[in-house]
Formats: C-alpha cells, sequence, structure tokens
C-alpha cells in the first residue's frame, strides 16, 4: 500500500501529468484539495471510488483514511492543487505517514505560477532585467522569517510570484512600490487555466482598484516586476557564438 501525493496542476485537466492521469483514472480512494481543485480534474476518478474533501478535515481524520486504507492493503491518492511541493502541507502527512510504516511518493504537477505565466504569455525572466523568479506569499496565518518579507525580497527587483496574497494586494502594491516603483508592472491571473480564468493587468499604483471593481479577492496568482513589459534585450542562447552544448544545457 502507498499513498500518492499527486499535483493536480492548475485546474486544465489536460495540464495534468500523464502519470498523474493514470493514477487518478485508476484509484480507489481519493483525498482532494476541496475546491482548489477543478472539477473536471475530479471527474477523472472512477465514480467507484471512495472519495474525501480535505477541505472539512483536520490532520488526524485524514491520517486515519490513510491508516484503513493501509488495512485493506489499498493505495490513496491525495490530491493537492498545483504542485504538492509548492504550499502543500505534505511535510506533516509525511512525518505521520513515516510512523505508520506507510510507504508514499510525489507525483509533481503544473504550478499555479506557470499557468499564470503561459495566461499572460509572458516570460518570467528577461535579459538583463530580470534572471531570477522568486516564489512567496504574504504573511498571514503562516507568519513569514523576517528575512523573507515581502519588503525584503522586494529589494531584488527579481519577478516576484505571489502565492495567497491577492486579499491583500493594496497594502502590497504600496510596500512593492517603494522597490519596483509605482509605475511597475503588475498582473493578477484568477483561477489560472479554469474556464472562468480571468486577467487583470496594472502598475503597482492602480491594481489595487481594479482588483477591487472585478471583486477578485482569492484564488489568484500575482505576478510582479519589469519582465512583464516586452523588452528588446535578447537572449544570448542563441547567438551565433554559443556552441550547441550550452543550448543542451539549458532547462
Amino acid at each position: 500500500m502507498k499513498v500518492l501525493f499527486v499535483g493536480a496542476g492548475p485546474g486544465d485537466p489536460e495540464l495534468l501529468t500523464v502519470k498523474a492521469l493514470r493514477l487518478l483514472r485508476t484509484c480507489r480512494c481519493c483525498i482532494y484539495a476541496g475546491s482548489l481543485v477543478s472539477p473536471q480534474v475530479l471527474a477523472e476518478i472512477p465514480p467507484s471510488a471512495e472519495c474525501h474533501d480535505s477541505a472539512s478535515m483536520t490532520l488526524p481524520q485524514v491520517v486515519e483514511v490513510y491508516r484503513q486504507a493501509s488495512k485493506q492493503n489499498m493505495d490513496v491518492v491525495r490530491l493537492h492543487s498545483g504542485d504538492p511541493s509548492i504550499y502543500g502541507a505534505i511535510n506533516e502527512q509525511m512525518r505521520e505517514l513515516d510512523e505508520l510504516g506507510i510507504d508514499y511518493e510525489v507525483v509533481p504537477g503544473v504550478s499555479s505560477f506557470q499557468a499564470a505565466a503561459a495566461a499572460l504569455k509572458t516570460e518570467l525572466t528577461s535579459p538583463e532585467v530580470s534572471q531570477t523568479i522568486i516564489l512567496t506569499r504574504c504573511a498571514g496565518r503562516t507568519p513569514l522569517p523576517a528575512s523573507q518579507e515581502i519588503a525584503r525580497l522586494a529589494e531584488a527587483r527579481a519577478t516576484l510570484c505571489i502565492f495567497l496574497s491577492v486579499g491583500r494586494i493594496e497594502e502590497l502594491a504600496q510596500t512593492l512600490a517603494l522597490q519596483y516603483g509605482s509605475d511597475c508592472p503588475i498582473a493578477i491571473v484568477y483561477r489560472a487555466s479554469w474556464p472562468e480564468q480571468a486577467i487583470i493587468r496594472g502598475t503597482l499604483a492602480d491594481i489595487a482598484g481594479k482588483a477591487a471593481a472585478e471583486q477578485i479577492s482569492r484564488t489568484a496568482m500575482i505576478i510582479v516586476g519589469r519582465a512583464l513589459v516586452p523588452g528588446e534585450m535578447v537572449s544570448r542562447l542563441y547567438a551565433s557564438e554559443f556552441s550547441h552544448g550550452y543550448r543542451k544545457g539549458t532547462d
């Protein structure tokens, strides 16, 4: 018996990995991350499977499902939105599984920051503008280390992909403007890749008002940085003096 932490991707079922799709279609027991998982993805689970919505479950309740499944020698698909390694709260589950002697595996998924970039039709890195991407969130019920507060991260002027924070967009924009400038581009992508996907573009000066007008206060990815502006700088990857070895070694 094994628990499989599976990335459900951002929402579009066609963005599931081949492995994730196979596991969903053959699973007998699934615990999924509530409304964060697209109904279209959940539709891939067999009707006969035992399903649990983790939105109303405590950690002990989740672990009890694992315990009971183990007694039946039945694998469990633990379906997380996006990629399980990003704000997936999987470490505490793994500690419990280790104590129970239950094996587990992680199946990565496409993250919402990647789906948001695709929706914006943009590259998050730009030559001589930003070669660094920071994935972060505002402090909330889960605090941030002092060295990782948004104001500190903004000093790098990297491309910021900010999770779980659109409800604090006004405060966030004011903080970021101190480093990026009030004219810095910012985009909010609501439910990236879902049928109801919505995109709001603006600057740090006006994005809060635009988000309020569209009544977007949750389930959105925020992307900030000068890389969002199409620039004239060209990547050196395809420069004539570069050998093919450089190209092969590029992710």
